[in-house]
């Protein structure tokens, strides 16, 4: 199952998180991508979470979206990064925890409201799909992952709430792609099926600088191909995601097609 899903709600001001979004779909041209629509409700603080009530009303509409179609596979083009709860909690569930979240990011986004500077829902996808934040939004997953399922790819953007998190439980990260040691970390953990988290400010902002944050030191756009082409290989992709790319000339997309390719088309 294909989803247009271009979420900006999560980020704060959103700039350009939309349109970027609509700049990939049109670059895939694939009428197979089903547009699910966003919420008109008013951008409100609440729960220390900004936009609170747009977040619930469009997110409920992703989630009745898949739970009707119920399909083994999801690619996702959006949007903010908080629109992960429901794919990848569905994929979980639909195969019963054998799901290793990669997380191609610059940021760990696993921050609780509590804690978050920004309150924005962007930075708090993973803690939430951990089962560790707003009641409300639990109510939107198919299911609660564990932190052993998490896999940072390219992190290098972390807030001491964060980190303190991801010491809590030793969850993987590496500021590279490693790919060698994530594959055979996967392994040790016997885990067959992955979903494949993109955000673009993964990469070095010198190979791609459309996005809404740019974040140096990042992931080259070889080393990343390199990686996702050996999770392909070596394990069932069941999942992916391309987000937070904000440009909206598709000439601008030439460096980062190859990844869109790879997640989007394969």
């Amino acid at each position: 199952m294909k989803i247009y899903f271009p979420q900006w709600q999560g980020s704060g001001t959103g700039k350009n998180i939309e349109d970027g979004a609509h700049t990939v779909l049109e670059y895939l041209d694939d009428p197979d991508f089903i547009k699910v629509p966003l919420s008109e409700k008013l951008l409100e603080k609440k729960n220390s979470i900004n936009a609170y009530e747009a977040i619930i009303d469009q997110l409920s509409r992703l989630k009745k979206e898949i739970s009707e179609n119920q399909p083994d596979n999801l690619k996702i083009v959006g949007g903010d990064c908080g629109l992960e709860i429901v794919p990848v909690s569905y994929l979980n569930k639909r195969y019963e925890g054998d799901l290793g979240v990669i997380w191609f990011d610059a940021h760990a986004d696993i921050n609780a409201p509590h804690e978050s500077h920004s309150c924005n829902f962007h930075g708090m996808p993973l803690r939430t799909m951990l089962g560790e934040t707003d009641e409300g939004m639990h109510d939107l997953l198919f299911s609660r992952i564990k932190p052993s399922q998490i896999h940072y790819v390219g992190l290098r953007d972390i807030d001491d709430s964060e980190q303190k998190r991801i010491d809590t439980d030793n969850i993987y990260y590496s500021k590279n792609a490693d790919t060698g040691v994530l594959v055979e970390t996967l392994r040790s953990k016997k885990l067959k099926n992955l979903y494949l988290h993109f955000d673009f400010d993964v990469l070095e902002p010198t190979d791609y600088d459309k996005t809404y944050y740019q974040v140096k030191e990042g992931v080259k756009i070889k080393d990343a191909l390199t990686c996702i082409q050996a999770l392909t290989a070596n394990f069932n992709v069941v999942g992916a995601s391309v987000l937070e790319s904000v440009t909206t000339k598709r000439d601008e997309l030439s460096p980062i097609k190859p990844i869109v390719d790879i997640l989007m088309k394969a």
